[in-house]
């Protein structure tokens, strides 16, 4: 078996967490994803401890080294501790497989930490490095594997899947997150075995998804995806979106334009704020902005194609989806609203925009606006490089105009001149369906024109009341 030193910037709190399991006579080891991220130089979070330990004797010695504890993973076999701020998850040796129907896996504990890491997902996660003495074990030559940048499972791909079918979704997870290539024996288990991931729970599956999305290479997770037919188990309207070319060629790769169109929302996502973390709502809507068009493609006469109202229909089919995978209701509201606005800038051409076409523009996408204005660019993906510089000189001057009404007005809080009891007053008339009608009035009023004294608002509401009666 391998074995070298390591010496990883591990806090001393940790390194005295070691030496307290070792006067103890146990075995305590930082595995996993630290040791993985710490050979690759990057900066990891995470304390991931396991032990021969068993939970009960773990909680123990956790309770003289932290300030506070928690074990409600205990009977998974993990427990947890904090001292000054820093976290560990010290979890029991163990190997843990899924029955053919549960989606909840059975956890047997284990007796070494070579089995441990046996049984875990990838190699380059199935090193250790054993506490206090720095030791770092590699049995299964994750070292390699990371310095080639390849994907393998420590055992055969198709145990390792079979013990756990989410693995196959976090093998498209690390293909995004690290770029790395996935082994071709674990592809072909990933195809063959894909039906099996409707075992797992939605939730599981979405929190994968969403790491996926927010990798730096999710073009690569999301091809992984699709060509093994898992996204066809969760989300198929992702390889719905691979239409066949019609024999003219009169329409895009609608999959290929939605890849291209997240990676450039991805270029974008500093666009309005430098230190912008990645963005899980941008990168859904973009993904999915297209979604409706598998639906509504007809072709017409002549050879072309269309897709009309493909983006009310895809919001739809989007919010459906989001709320399957279990998504937060904010998240779906979010996404759905950028999928059906996502061709409202095309809607009013390339002519000069007029203030009540801006208000409404501002007005519908909401708190969603700024997203709206790195989505609608990312969407343009044509070659024709003169029409793209009319597309971005068209929407430079529709911010343009939008920030030159902000200074004028709210437009982040466009309302009518006046409010319900204001309108009862004007008209005389107590709460009901007339007050929202009139209070509609004078919305669409305030976007055609901009805001209105009170006498002029007064007026323009008693001249419609007039005409009502």
């Amino acid at each position: 078996m391998p074995t070298a030193r390591l010496s990883p910037q591990i806090p001393a709190p940790i390194l005295e967490l070691g030496r307290g399991f070792e006067a103890a006579g146990f075995e305590l080891a930082l595995v996993g994803g630290p040791v993985r991220d710490e050979l690759l130089g990057r900066e990891s979070g995470d304390w991931d401890l396991t032990t021969n330990a068993l939970p009960d004797q773990t909680l123990a010695l956790l309770n003289q080294w932290a300030d506070i504890t928690w074990d409600v993973g205990i009977r998974f076999g993990t427990v947890g501790g904090q001292r000054h701020g820093l976290k560990v998850e010290v979890t029991t040796y163990r190997t843990e497989q899924y029955d053919d129907g549960s989606r909840k896996p059975e956890v047997r504990f284990g007796s070494s930490l070579e089995d441990d890491l046996y049984r875990r997902d990838f190699t380059v996660n199935a090193m250790a490095v054993r506490l206090p003495s720095g030791e770092l074990v590699d049995p299964f030559h994750g070292v390699a594997d990371l310095q080639a940048g390849v994907l393998r499972t420590p055992g055969t791909a198709e145990m390792s899947f079979s013990d756990d079918p989410l693995r196959m979704m976090r093998a498209a997870r690390f293909a995004s997150q690290l770029g790395f290539r996935v082994s071709a024996d674990v592809v072909i288990a990933m195809t063959e075995m894909a039906e099996r991931l409707d075992i797992v729970s939605p939730e599981r599956i979405q929190a994968e998804f969403s790491k996926l999305l927010l990798g730096a290479h999710p073009r690569e997770g999301l091809t992984l995806l699709v060509e093994t037919g898992l996204a066809e188990r969760f989300i198929p309207e992702l390889p719905k979106l691979q239409l066949e070319i019609d024999e003219h060629h009169r329409h895009k790769d609608v999959y290929e334009h939605s890849l291209t169109v997240l990676e450039q929302a991805i270029m974008l996502e500093r666009a309005h704020d430098p230190v912008c973390e990645p963005d899980l709502v941008l990168r859904l809507a973009a993904l999915l902005h297209d979604a409706g068009k598998p639906r509504t493609r007809r072709f017409e006469a002549g050879g072309a194609v269309s897709f009309h109202h493909h983006d009310v229909v895809g919001a739809k089919l989007v919010r459906k989806r989001l709320s399957a995978l279990r998504y937060s209701n904010e998240i779906i509201d979010d996404v759905s609203k950028l999928v059906e606005l996502h061709l409202r800038f095309h809607g009013y051409g390339s002519g000069e925009w007029t203030d009540s076409a801006v208000r409404r523009y501002v007005r519908d996408a909401g708190d969603q606006l700024v997203r709206l204005h790195k989505l609608t660019r990312a969407d343009c993906t044509t070659r024709n490089r003169r029409k793209a510089l009319i597309l971005q000189s068209t929407y430079d001057e529709l911010e343009r105009h939008i920030h030159a009404l902000a200074e004028q007005e709210q437009l982040d809080a466009i309302r009518p001149d006046l409010n319900g009891e204001d309108i009862m007053r004007v008209l005389g008339v107590g709460p009901g369906p007339l007050v929202g009608r009139a209070y509609k009035f004078l919305l669409e009023l305030r976007m055609e024109q901009g805001p209105m004294d009170p006498e002029s608002a007064e007026a323009a509401l008693t001249s419609w009341w007039q005409s009502q009666t």
